[in-house]
């Protein structure tokens, strides 16, 4: 596997003589990809339900700071791997190559049925509550489900509101969009980002001036600050807070999954990736210190729409009704990174022979995985339609960080199996950097898992079913090969 320096923007070959992708990712997509898909509901929904996990804005702030270093570490590995390998499926190549295929097809079916359905769902579900702030007729139930589960001791209930066809709505026209092409996808990417990082930096400028000039009144509480003992109930909420803050760094490791498609990967990689998420941490802290200067603590608790709320104190409620508008179209930017980058794992397991043969199309005029696309979208749409923004996010937080430990730790067999392998960038802080986010993640996964068991372990539970399709669809390739070969 070479550097990546000399790859062409023409079609990736592979097997045979069937259309493959091209490379049509240059940096500024592959950069909107990565801070396009971490600037997204996340930062503008994840404040307040991080100050009711944490109870005082210093754990908030720990949990954020914790949360960018650890993302960080992480981004800084799958730059290696991404720059060495540039292949598409991202951690389901670098599993399949450093332990073995079976290690592979996990990844890409936790990815593939449970992990991105739910993400790319959360985030239409996320785009759909902007709606609903700007129309509030959209949360309005249109019919409620009781119901009660097994193991729970109070029933549940599912209401039912315009919001969830909404989100469907919106996975069919983006899947749609990237149907046409990687490059149409990325075009639009780039605008998206463009879009929601000057909306961001707006926010957190306006905050700045008002507070520096002392026009508004700061509601930083002392008692608030941090609390007076540390304790169990304390170190609990400081993980709840922590796995709210890496759903909203999450995408670090979406560029990785478009591999095959970015131009000059040896540079574009760590490149894109190092300093893309240097600066969305950055901006994800002052964004926090706005609006924890801005508004009490109890107000962030309850807000459903924090940055508008930010805003509206400072500018007038008009003003924040604006936010939301451009808050919406953040959320669109990260929907399409996200199914952008998604569908191309179930295009590599698919072609490998691993996954539902017909994922490994792609469309002979616009070179895109087009049934990997239209599968993502029937899986999310039956996702956004059954679940919330909380109950989706919860989902895929559990598998995915267990597989970006493994991801790392396959990286680090790597530099043991292939010492020649040409690896044009090299992780920063070797070894310590790959053991220290392989820690935190395993201990992250089982913070979600004692936090939230029953969606966890109906997560595990999903993962290991896989185990029953590798076997059949293993050996249906291996048929292949072997009349294939004579």
């Amino acid at each position: 596997m070479g550097s990546g320096r000399g790859y062409s923007a023409m079609a990736v070959k592979q097997k045979g003589s069937r259309p493959d992708l091209i490379r049509g990712l240059g940096v500024s997509a592959a950069a909107a990809i990565v801070m396009g898909t971490m600037i997204g509901t996340g930062i503008f929904l994840k404040p307040s339900e991080m100050a009711n996990q944490a109870g005082v804005i210093g754990i908030v702030f720990a949990a954020w700071i914790v949360g960018g270093i650890l993302s960080l570490f992480g981004g800084l590995c799958y730059a290696e791997l991404g720059a060495s390998i540039p292949e598409a499926g991202g951690e389901y190549s670098y599993l399949r190559r450093g332990f073995g295929p079976v290690w592979g097809f996990l990844f890409g079916w936790m990815h593939s049925v449970v992990a991105r359905p739910a993400s790319v769902a959360a985030i239409a579900a996320g785009l759909a509550r902007f709606c609903a702030f700007l129309f509030p007729v959209l949360a309005t139930p249109l019919y409620v489900i009781h119901g009660q589960m097994p193991f729970l001791n109070q029933p549940i209930q599912f209401a039912f509101t315009w919001m969830q066809p909404l989100s469907v709505v919106s996975l069919i026209v983006i899947s749609y969009v990237n149907y046409l092409g990687i490059r149409a996808g990325g075009r639009l990417q780039v605008a998206l980002t463009i879009v929601k990082v000057l909306s961001l930096l707006v926010i957190i400028v306006g905050g700045l001036m008002f507070l520096h000039r002392g026009e508004h009144m700061t509601h930083v509480e002392i008692g608030r600050l941090w609390p007076a003992n540390l304790g169990w109930k304390e170190i609990g909420g400081f993980f709840g807070a922590l796995a709210a803050a890496v759903w909203a760094y999450d995408g670090w490791n979406d560029l990785n999954l478009v591999g095959s498609e970015v131009e000059d990967p040896g540079r574009t990689f760590p490149r894109v990736i190092v300093t893309g998420m240097l600066m969305v941490i950055v901006l994800f802290l002052l964004f926090n210190y706005v609006c924890f200067t801005a508004l009490p603590f109890s107000s962030i608790q309850t807000s459903r729409d924090v940055a508008s709320d930010v805003f509206s104190s400072f500018a007038g409620k008009a003003a924040g009704l604006w936010i939301t508008v451009i808050m919406a179209i953040s959320a669109l930017g990260t929907l399409n990174s996200s199914a952008l980058s998604g569908a191309r794992v179930d295009y590599a397991m698919a072609r490998d022979g691993l996954f539902f043969r017909f994922a490994g199309a792609v469309h002979p005029k616009y070179r895109s995985p087009g049934n990997a696309l239209i599968f993502q979208c029937c899986m999310a749409s039956l996702m956004a339609l059954s679940g919330t923004f909380e109950d989706l996010t919860s989902l895929v937080m559990f598998g995915s960080w267990i597989f970006y430990g493994f991801a790392v730790a396959a990286m680090i067999r790597m530099r043991i199996t292939e010492p020649d392998l040409p690896r044009p960038f090299r992780t920063w802080g070797y070894p310590l950097v790959p053991v220290l986010f392989i820690a935190g993640a395993f201990a992250l996964a089982v913070s979600m898992w004692l936090n939230r068991p029953i969606r966890s372990s109906i997560g595990l539970v999903l993962i290991l079913c896989g185990l029953f399709f590798y076997r059949s669809w293993r050996t249906r390739a291996a048929q292949g090969s072997a009349e294939f070969s004579k």
